[in-house]
């Protein structure tokens, strides 16, 4: 496994609909694993296939916080929502490529996902809590969709001019 480097917003390859997988190959196995290491290196508990580069409809994901608990690191290939709720919760969401910008955004409070996993299988589950938004946030990406994207245009803006800085900074380094 090896570490990739996560692309900083903004940058036209965040805002690109991505190509679905078709087969569950070694090279995309080895984009998950590099996906996962790279989203606990961070640290973070998403991160989407563009976000490093690759325009495919690969997330990884682990929502576990709690101290001492076993991790559950997830790679859902090809995932989609089957179903949302009518309820709504509001999250503090940040992004692994917008890194330090915080702000509140409103989705369904839980949902369904299809997806096909590491050996081939399809799958299901049902979300709710920070594994809700994480999932949509996630699969957001994989659709040209950041999270400033729900915010009003100002504000937005507002960070989209500190991440030009950031990279400015960065590039200097």
């Amino acid at each position: 496994m090896s570490l990739r480097n996560i692309i900083i917003h903004p940058d036209p390859r965040l805002k690109k609909v991505c190509a679905p997988v078709s087969d569950i190959t070694p090279d995309l196995r080895k984009l998950a694993d590099d996906m996962l290491e790279t989203m606990y290196d961070a640290p973070g508990i998403g991160l989407a296939a563009p976000q490093v580069g690759e325009l495919k409809r690969l997330i990884v994901m682990d929502c576990v916080k709690e101290e001492g608990a076993a991790l559950r690191p997830m790679a859902l290939f090809n995932p989609e929502v089957t179903w949302v709720s009518e309820e709504t919760n509001i999250y503090d969401e940040g992004c692994l490529s917008i890194p330090d910008q915080y702000a509140d955004v409103e989705r369904p409070a839980e949902v369904r996902v299809a997806w096909t996993d590491w050996d081939g299988n399809r799958r299901e589950e049902q979300f709710d809590g920070l594994w809700a938004t994480c999932v949509q946030h996630e699969i957001d990406h994989l659709n040209g969709k950041l999270f400033i994207d729900y915010l009003k245009p100002l504000r937005r803006q507002m960070i989209t001019r500190k991440m030009v800085k950031l990279k400015r900074e960065r590039a200097r380094m």
